[in-house]
């Protein structure tokens, strides 16, 4: 942690609320390079042998332990693809942390592209946090485009904190989910675009077994002149139930197209979707103001609320 500069450590509280080395297992990567790694007897991350990236692996019966893996960038520029993949055991119910901060100054593109893949064991419980965030004042692009994979074994419930709420200018988001017998899936997601900048998210669960089940539920706010697109499919391949919400606010010249669907391949798939794109009301502001707020310190009340 002592090669990690002012600019880096203050990326690293914005994405996963570190002012300090994490409790527990973590690799801290910085500019491409691994700046800090901690493993524990339960879990145990190693560099891959071939390709960028890692591979950790948490023991059947871990209870009660985290790991930490962010990723920040500050040169402008830098340009990399990672591949991560975990292997969570038996009987486990453990927090990962992840996102990527970047901070870019320059006049040149940096971009982060971040592979996961989970293989989650059978009577797991696992929260997976994943935040992005961008700063910087410079002309270059902050690019992310993160790729999620889940393999979610018997009875394991994987919960999904995704967050994306400032200086990001363009996010490519993909996320793919197969769910065994009893298996669950939750997903939480909160975006916010501004200016000139573009987001995409892809949800494809797949329910293939009896008794899996997922919510997914997607709320976002375009503001400025800026582009969402969400496109969130579930599939029921069994006697499964899944829920998919997705709930946007749209301000000044924003643009959101949202694309929810559903294929029920049973017929004792429950299957329902639900899906709302829409303005501020007006009477929310009007009662705020009288509060004392300004009209644009209303809005930010708002937002705020919306999103958390």
């Amino acid at each position: 942690m002592s090669e990690i500069n002012a600019v880096q450590r203050r990326l690293l509280q914005e994405i996963a609320e570190l002012h300090d080395v994490p409790e527990g297992a973590y690799n801290i990567r910085a500019n491409g390079k691994s700046v800090g790694r901690n493993t524990t007897a339960n879990i145990d991350i190693q560099t891959k042998t071939e390709g960028s990236g890692i591979d950790i692996r948490i023991k059947d019966g871990t209870v009660n332990e985290s790991v930490h893996i962010p990723v920040v960038l500050s040169e402008s520029g830098m340009k990399e693809t990672v591949y991560n993949d975990f292997y969570i055991g038996d009987n486990c119910d453990v927090l990962i942390v992840a996102g990527c901060g970047i901070d870019n100054c320059g006049t040149q593109d940096s971009e982060h592209d971040g592979i996961h893949r989970f293989f989650v064991g059978n009577n797991s419980k696992v929260r997976y946090v994943e935040k992005h965030y961008g700063s910087g004042d410079g002309s270059g692009k902050r690019i992310l485009n993160p790729v999620t994979e889940v393999y979610i074994s018997e009875g394991s419930t994987v919960e999904m904190e995704m967050v994306q709420i400032k200086g990001v200018d363009s996010t490519h988001r993909t996320t793919l989910a197969e769910l065994k017998q009893d298996a669950k899936l939750i997903v939480r997601e909160r975006l916010m675009t501004h200016g000139q900048q573009n987001a995409v998210s892809v949800y494809k669960v797949m329910l293939n077994e009896d008794g899996s089940s997922a919510d997914v539920v997607s709320r976002s706010v375009a503001r400025d002149d800026s582009y969402q697109k969400l496109d969130l499919c579930v599939l029921g391949n069994a006697a499964c139930s899944g829920h998919t919400e997705c709930d946007s606010i749209i301000m000044d010249n924003g643009r959101i197209l949202a694309v929810p669907s559903l294929e029920a391949n049973s017929v004792d798939a429950q299957l329902v979707h639900e899906a709302a794109i829409g303005k501020i009301a007006g009477e929310q502001l009007i009662k705020l103001m009288t509060l004392g707020l300004t009209e644009q310190e209303a809005e930010e009340q708002i937002i705020n609320g919306f999103l958390k």
